[in-house]
């Protein structure tokens, strides 16, 4: 199971017994959880011994019968929640064991109200968007970056006020009516702000909203580690209790399961301001984004290095 914007590494051992022709079949089918229409097709590669290639045939035949089926959510929940870090000396896990901050985030498809004069093509000739706590991410006209490090807090570009540590309005996340209950959403730029080498946790919550989906979230700048995820709400009294705090796997970006929730946890010690969206990118488009800044820390190591001399200006 691998999302969009994942990577991974695999050691892999072949059995030449099982390839009298020298060749093995390599496979990949989509995971669909979505409504809208996709590329159904399998792709299929090949791995070919040395000494096979005289005798390979003109034509390969596939047959892949252990191929997961497309609609397999238990399949791609049983192999996620299989991985582990490696956690030894060699090879240590630092997961943060304790937080400084929490920030719980809805991931939402939103139907908006069509604009007066103009139309939309989207269901109910409403629009398309996405949101994370219900802000729709605006790229402003400034970058970020720029923004932040030259301190400009009276810009218009971003807004004063910061990026919300929680959902504005406390709901049942996954059993909402996905298009009646559908809530136009807020657009913004409002970036959540964190002091150097803050214990973070984030909470990335599917909503039901529109469709359930399997949301590929990634960040930028750090690795995390995906320590609970689960299906249905977040319950913050009882869903800590069975993290992984020992061997949690290690990665930049996290399938949050399609109409469930996924914790992940950093130490935010790489200064700047990073981005976090979804790799759908027909949903980052839409505005299923946020970013967070990391705020310089005392010594020179641990602040944000000055733009090259040849940086473009716009």
């Amino acid at each position: 199971m691998v999302s969009p914007g994942q990577t991974t590494t695999v050691l892999l051992t072949v059995e030449r017994s099982l390839a009298p022709s020298g060749v093995i079949p390599m496979a990949i089918t989509p995971y669909v959880t979505s409504v809208f229409p996709f590329d159904n097709s399998t792709a299929v590669g090949f791995f070919q011994y040395e000494s096979g290639a005289a005798s390979q045939p003109k034509s390969l035949p596939v047959n892949v019968p252990n191929l997961p089926k497309m609609i397999d959510t238990e399949f791609a929940t049983e192999f996620s929640n299989r991985l582990r870090s490696l956690a030894t000396y060699r090879y240590p896990c630092r997961v943060p064991r304790s937080v400084d901050k929490q920030v719980i985030v809805t991931i939402s498809l939103n139907l908006q109200d069509c604009p007066l004069g103009k139309t939309c093509r989207g269901y109910a000739g409403k629009r398309f968007l996405a949101s994370m706590n219900n802000q729709s991410f605006v790229r402003p006209p400034m970058s970020i970056l720029e923004h932040h490090y030259k301190n400009l807090s009276t810009s218009d570009a971003l807004s004063a006020s910061t990026f919300p540590e929680k959902p504005p309005e406390s709901f049942d996340y996954t059993g909402v009516n996905p298009v009646t209950e559908n809530m136009n959403t807020k657009f913004g730029s409002k970036v959540l702000v964190v002091p150097y080498g803050t214990n973070l946790e984030m909470v990335l919550q599917d909503t039901g909203f529109l469709n359930k989906e399997n949301h590929p979230i990634h960040v930028h700048g750090h690795n995390f580690f995906i320590v609970g995820q689960g299906f249905g709400n977040f319950d913050g009294n009882k869903d800590p209790a069975n993290y992984n705090l020992v061997d949690p796997p290690e990665r930049n970006t996290i399938a949050v399961p399609m109409g469930g929730w996924a914790a992940i946890r950093l130490k935010a010690d790489n200064p700047g301001a990073w981005f976090v969206h979804c790799h759908l990118e027909v949903h980052n488009s839409w505005g299923l984004a946020m970013a967070f800044i990391v705020l310089d820390g005392l010594d020179q190591s641990q602040r944000l290095l000055p733009p090259p001399h040849d940086l473009p200006s716009c």
